[in-house]
This record gives structure tokens, C-alpha cells and sequence, in this order.
């Protein structure tokens, strides 16, 4: 039989047991990005809710909700039960600990990204939602149908959310809630505390062309001028580690981000991702650091626990953290049986990421408290509570 040098011809390799990085396709699909705008692509969070900043100092602390993959073809049952949770929290915590925006990982509307799908995949699951909802891409919002070159009226990659996340100007397509007026696809996000460095990770997990490095270039600027008295918040669809047995990491993507932050002499405080539909939580040693490595996509598409990403086939956990195949990486925490949503809190001297869980159960349950928790300490190695 005839084979490649990744394997058969007929399937795809299956993953190294262990192993969070996974081979990279020979021919990857990447969609060209909208017309560059130019500046410095970025955002306060102080134009979209003014008084935050006085707000923040006054509370300590900035709390912001993150998930990704929330958007659905099965139905809104799952991201609708998701949503009430985050709700909730908003409503119920003191003010002091609200959660001021959410902060979305990417694919918000399946399966090719269509701006008609934004009322009954985004709008209606969120519009309760008391708070901005930010975004970055993923792969299906940035996919284009299979015939767009036949049909001269298809929508081009990326339209749908350039029109509900990246407009000049406030819209209503929705009557409860408003268009973003993000900058760009990627962007950075600077709020009190803490800044957000969000990227576009295109269809299979590359910030850039290959052969071209003008998101990475963008990277570089961003973690060399990002404050160093700000946690710092790398986020981007495609994660770097995962050990489900659909996806796993992207090796693409690690490449390219480890090159910017040893090009811009800053490592990442805290990485963020979804793509994969679990939750999964990693520690990597890195630059003198230890930045969690989370991928949390289990915001909703996933619309039982038979269709979250499960880890790989025949990997063998006896105890937690657990040592891959790469000896710096350790995967710390997983939830492959519920959906879920991560609020992040930062301070001062700390950061923390809490992760809650929904279940699929009708009436789902909420876990009351974090699932899983990681504390970043100023000049401190990270401590989880499971």
C-alpha cells in the first residue's frame, strides 16, 4: 500500500499516547485575513464601560468570564444552560467581584461562519448576558462554504464576525444587544490589572501564511510594549497542548507563539484556548515562568458528554498532575464530562482562573464552587486547588 511519510493515505495518524502536540497537516488550510486597518490594534476596556478603571482600583480586582466554542447546529440547550450560569454569577456576586465582559475563544457560529446565524447562535443564548462579549475568531468562523468560489454572492471568510465584532460603529442586529467595535480579528484588549493579547489562529492552528509573519511580527510589538506591572493573557482558538483524542496541540501555533515570546522577552502569565470540546488545564515550564496552558471548549456546541472531546484512546492517568511526553509539560486538571465556562480574576499581586461546570442534566447542575482553580502569585510558582 502505497504512504505518506505521516502514515496511510486512506487516515490520519493516530496520536502519540502522551504525547500534547500533534503533527501538523503537510498542506494546511489558511483563508485570507479582511483588508488590514493598520494602528495599533488595540482597546480599552475604559471606552466600552467608562468608569471601569475607578472601579476596579476601588474593588482590588478585575473579574472577566472566558469559554470558546459555544455556537451550535444541535440546538442552544447546552450554551442557553452555559449562559444562565454566567448570568447568574453576574447577578448575584458583589460588586466587588462581578465579572465585567466576557472574553470568547472562538467559534461562535457554526459551520462556516454565515452572519445569518449570529441572532439564533449568539444573540438570543446571550441576551441576558449583562456585560460586553468580546471575541476572537475560530476555524468555523472563519471557514467560507464549500461552493463560495462558484456562487458570486457568498459570504467572504471572516464576514460574519467582522460585521457583528469588528464594526466601526455600534449596530442593532439583534434588539438587545449592540455590535463590538473591536479593532481588528486580532487585537489586544487593555483593562485594569490585566491586558489581553488576542489572536486569529485561521483554520488550522496558524497565525500566519507560511512563509509570512505579520500576525507573529504584531505578537512581538504587543509583548514588548505590554505594561509589566499587567498580568498578561495570551488567547487563541487552536491550543498548543491537548491530549483529546480528536485534536491535540498544534504544533504550528507553539512554534509561532515561543518564537514571539522569546523574540519579545516576555512569557505569558496565562494562555487560553478552546477548539478542543473539554476542558483541560497544563502547567509548562518556560522562560523562569510556569504559565497554565487551559483550553475551555465546552461553552455549548458539545450538546451531550458523549460529544465533548475525550482524551486520548489508551493514555493511562493513575494521579494528577500528570507528566507528558513532554517532560516540561504536566497536565493538571480535566473535565471531559460536562460543559463549563472559566471566570478569571486579576489583582494587584494575583491572578486566578476558576473553572465551573454545567452539566447536560435537565435541569443541568451548576457546581456551586470552582471545579478547578489556578492562582498566579507575583514571583510565585502557580497553586491549583482541585
Amino acid at each position: 500500500m502505497e504512504e505518506t511519510s505521516k502514515g496511510s493515505r486512506f487516515a490520519k495518524p493516530a496520536p502519540e499516547i502522551g504525547n500534547p502536540v500533534t503533527n501538523f497537516p503537510d498542506e494546511p488550510r489558511f483563508h485570507s485575513l479582511p483588508p488590514f486597518p493598520g494602528g495599533r490594534l488595540s482597546l480599552s476596556l475604559e471606552t466600552i464601560l467608562p468608569g471601569v478603571t475607578d472601579d476596579a482600583e476601588q474593588a482590588g480586582a478585575l473579574a472577566f468570564h472566558a469559554l470558546g466554542d459555544t455556537g451550535g447546529i444541535h440546538g442552544a440547550e447546552t450554551q442557553n444552560a452555559v449562559a444562565a450560569a454566567m448570568q447568574d454569577q453576574i447577578a448575584q456576586a458583589d460588586w466587588r467581584e462581578r465579572p465585567r465582559f466576557l472574553f470568547h475563544l472562538g467559534d461562535v457560529v457554526y459551520l462556516n461562519g454565515e452572519s445569518s446565524q449570529y441572532v439564533a447562535q449568539f444573540y438570543e443564548p446571550y441576551q441576558y448576558y449583562d456585560a460586553p462579549i468580546f471575541a476572537i475568531p475560530g476555524n468555523h468562523d472563519g471557514e467560507v462554504a464549500a461552493n463560495a468560489r462558484e456562487d458570486m454572492n457568498a459570504e467572504t471568510a471572516l464576514h460574519g464576525f467582522m460585521q457583528n465584532f469588528c464594526s466601526p460603529t455600534p449596530k442593532r442586529f439583534f434588539k438587545h444587544r449592540s455590535t463590538m467595535t473591536q479593532p481588528y480579528c486580532y487585537w489586544r484588549l487593555e483593562a485594569p490589572f490585566v491586558h489581553v493579547i488576542g489572536l486569529y489562529s485561521n483554520i488550522d492552528g496558524q497565525l500566519d501564511r507560511r512563509g509570512e509573519q505579520r500576525q507573529q511580527d504584531w505578537l512581538i510589538e504587543q509583548l514588548k510594549s505590554a505594561p509589566a506591572d499587567k498580568w498578561l493573557v495570551v488567547a487563541a482558538h487552536h491550543p498548543c497542548f491537548s491530549l483529546d483524542q480528536t485534536h491535540g496541540g498544534y504544533v504550528e501555533i507553539l512554534s509561532a507563539m515561543d518564537a514571539a515570546f522569546l523574540a519579545g522577552d516576555r512569557a505569558p502569565d496565562l494562555v487560553l484556548a478552546g477548539h478542543v470540546h473539554s476542558y483541560q488545564r497544563f502547567s509548562r515550564d518556560f522562560l523562569g515562568k510556569t504559565p497554565p496552558y487551559i483550553v475551555a471548549g465546552a461553552g455549548g456546541f458539545a450538546n451531550s458528554s458523549r460529544s465533548l472531546h475525550k482524551l486520548q484512546r489508551g493514555l493511562a492517568i493513575d494521579r494528577l498532575p500528570f507528566t507528558t511526553a513532554r517532560p516540561s509539560v504536566r497536565l493538571e486538571s480535566y473535565d471531559v464530562m460536562n460543559a463549563g465556562f472559566l471566570r478569571v480574576t486579576a489583582s494587584a499581586a494575583r491572578l486566578k482562573a476558576d473553572y465551573f461546570s454545567v452539566s447536560f442534566d435537565d435541569p443541568p447542575i451548576r457546581s456551586g464552587s470552582a471545579k478547578d482553580s489556578i492562582t498566579i502569585e507575583c514571583g510565585r510558582t502557580p497553586k491549583s486547588a482541585r
